[in-house]
């Protein structure tokens, strides 16, 4: 099982052309169906249900400072940001996989993500996308955690997208979501967690939109120290690139770490500046 993560190296090196970005997400290829609900493949933390289109290749680069809260002595976070480089392939335009390393507890994940039905004109109202994904934490001690075993690193997460686009400027969309985290870092925590999320873009102008999106855990322990994720950002569109800047009081990037490890507290200031940089070949 381990040597599925090996995979993350063998990323090909050949060089695609480069298509506008802007032009693709602005452009409905099929007229039967709506455009796209969201123009990023996050909303801000939760995935969206847009798709990349078959045969592109997307690199994410995704960066959290630290809290913000710290003021000078950390530079308002600089001094503990966390980055997760991800690469995405379109299979087909309605199935993309992908692989990602984070540094937050040196994370390497394999996605899976499937467009079941999409909205579409005048017939089904909503868009709905199943994503999958799989992940090891690397950064566990077998010197501190005695009898640690490889699948005590792997972590688990399912979830079903439901989309609505209400109209060009604003869309809306369900998270309903299953993780497991084989190891779990309070004891009265349940190793199955259940979170419903939710999360809206509103379109400001031609390539400016404001996004949120927040996850309400159904299963937490009594005694966790973590909270419930909630995020504001920006979408910039610009040729060949979606760019998102963002406030959020979870630092982790994987859906599993910003669901169940989320420690911000947006009350006390204590959140956190971070960005989404999308690139495709």
């Amino acid at each position: 099982m381990k040597y599925i993560y090996l995979l993350i190296f063998l990323i090909p090196t050949l060089v695609f052309s480069q298509d506008d970005l802007f032009s693709e997400i602005d452009v409905e290829v099929e007229e039967d169906y709506k455009s796209a609900a969201f123009k990023g493949l996050k909303i801000v933390n939760f995935e969206s249900t847009k798709m990349i289109s078959a045969n592109e290749l997307y690199l994410i680069v995704s960066h959290r400072f630290g809290s913000i809260e710290t003021g000078f002595k950390d530079f308002f976070g600089l001094d503990q940001a966390v980055t997760r480089i991800n690469f995405l392939y379109g299979i087909t335009d309605g199935i993309n996989i992908g692989v990602s390393r984070s540094s937050f507890r040196k994370i390497y994940e394999s996605s899976l993500k499937i467009r079941l039905v999409r909205e579409k004109k005048g017939g089904f109202p909503f868009t709905i996308v199943s994503s999958s994904n799989i992940l090891i934490n690397t950064s566990l001690d077998d010197a501190i955690l005695p009898g640690l075993k490889f699948k005590n690193r792997l972590g688990y997460t399912t979830q079903l997208l439901i989309s609505k686009k209400f109209n060009q400027n604003f869309s809306l969309q369900l998270m309903p979501t299953f993780f497991h985290d084989n190891y779990v870092d309070i004891d009265e925590q349940h190793n199955s967690q259940y979170v419903i999320g939710f999360g809206g873009r509103h379109k400001l102008t031609k390539r400016l939109s404001l996004n949120f999106d927040y996850g309400w855990h159904l299963n937490r322990a009594d005694n966790s120290p973590f909270v419930n994720p909630l995020s504001i950002g920006v979408d910039i569109e610009t040729g060949g690139h979606v760019f998102q800047l963002h406030f959020t009081n979870a630092q982790p990037m994987n859906t599993n770490g910003f669901l169940g490890q989320g420690t911000g507290d947006w009350g006390k200031g204590d959140i956190f500046f971070g960005f989404n940089l999308s690139r495709v070949f």
